[in-house]
């Protein structure tokens, strides 16, 4: 029984990225060996093991066979017979198809190293056409690693423009396709994945809503996004030309949790442009639309977002600063203030009065 690293750790280190988790392929073995050293076998389709100490998992080297449509269509085969060299071949691309084993030596039967070094995305062989979710899967992978130069092979788009034109992506869950397509929200070039999946004709069916209205300079100042909210923005930026109708028809084909819905909704709702008179009503009307009063985060992401489309930061920050004046108002403050003056507030009276203190407050920052 050999064990050996494989796919994105090997790919990493070469790259010298941060490596966050490692998958190992074991060569030679039976399942009931792994189980009696303590291994856990988790899912029935895979021989995949968790290590009884790490966590990390362990997947008996297999084969698999096209056997139906669908990235879910194929036989696997899972034996002690089973070659490295015929595990790695089955992934989707060379960079991808790499080993080491316990020494550090690795083991490159399909030139990825090579494609590392030339920072190209390749295709292994033809078998590639076999899984449509290969496509989404290149796509974010050219935008993971846009910014350290990689391109896609053309003979990998090629392949990827025939998949498309079969209407092979049909096939896909949405659950597998907003996976992906959240994953590559996470980079720092978002873009690039719309970019690959325009130029192979990959919109349809999933994304035929933003086929014409996507703007790809909104992303021009995306690099100013913290990491852990990139994917929030993105698809932000992503749906903002779209209206209501096209953007509720995509996120529901999509299953888009509903923290994006949260800040797409409200984007379609409240349009914004860089000739957007802003005024105390505005800031008001706004606030409101939000429900801002109660949950102050909604304008902060809202006020982010303008920003990547064109608010200047001061605007920004005077409007920020406005609100928080306005969040200030106590109602408990203004009833007792009401009562002792002797015009006591009642029912809708009291909103009203909480409403126009807010105002003035507005009133007296934005000034």
């Amino acid at each position: 029984m050999k064990v050996y690293l494989v796919g994105g750790a090997v790919r990493d280190q070469l790259l010298n990225k941060q490596v966050y988790e490692r998958d190992y392929v074991v060569v030679g073995a039976h399942p009931e060996e792994l189980i009696a050293k303590g291994f856990r076998q988790v899912g029935k389709d895979f021989p995949v093991f968790l290590h009884p100490h790490t966590g990390e998992e362990y997947a008996l080297a297999r084969t698999e066979r096209k056997s139906g449509p669908g990235y879910t269509g194929f036989t696997v085969f899972a034996g002690p017979e089973v070659t490295l060299e015929d595990d790695l071949v089955r992934r989707d691309l060379t960079v991808n198809a790499i080993a080491q084993d316990e020494h550090g030596q690795l083991i490159d039967p399909y030139n990825g190293r090579a494609d590392i070094e030339q920072r190209i995305l390749r295709h292994i062989s033809p078998a590639f056409t076999e899984d449509p979710l290969r496509v989404l899967r290149v796509a974010r992978f050219a935008a993971r690693f846009a910014q350290d130069g990689f391109s896609i092979a053309p003979e990998t788009i090629a392949l990827m423009q025939q998949m498309c034109q079969n209407n092979e992506l049909q096939y896909l869950s949405a659950e597998r396709v907003w996976r992906e397509t959240e994953k590559a929200l996470t980079t720092a070039s978002p873009q690039v994945y719309w970019q690959v999946l325009q130029q192979v004709h990959a919109m349809q069916p999933w994304f035929s809503e933003l086929e014409h209205a996507l703007d790809l300079q909104y992303f021009s100042q995306f690099s100013r996004v913290p990491e852990s909210e990139r994917s929030l923005y993105a698809w932000a930026l992503s749906c903002y030309n779209l209206s209501t109708i096209q953007l509720k028809s995509l996120q529901q084909r999509l299953r888009v949790p509903n923290k994006y819905k949260d800040v797409t909704e409200a984007a379609a709702r409240i349009a914004w442009t860089p000739t957007q008179p802003i005024d105390v009503d505005w800031i008001v009307s706004m606030v409101g639309e939000l429900d801002g009063w109660r949950q102050p985060q909604r304008v902060n992401r809202m006020l982010t977002l303008w920003q990547l489309l064109g608010m200047t930061q001061a605007t920004g920050t005077a409007i920020q600063m406005a609100v928080q004046a306005a969040q200030q108002v106590n109602p408990k403050e203004l009833i007792a203030a009401a009562a002792q003056a002797g015009t006591p507030l009642r029912g809708a009276e009291i909103k009203e009065a909480v409403l126009a203190e807010r105002r003035q407050r507005i009133q007296q920052q934005w000034q």
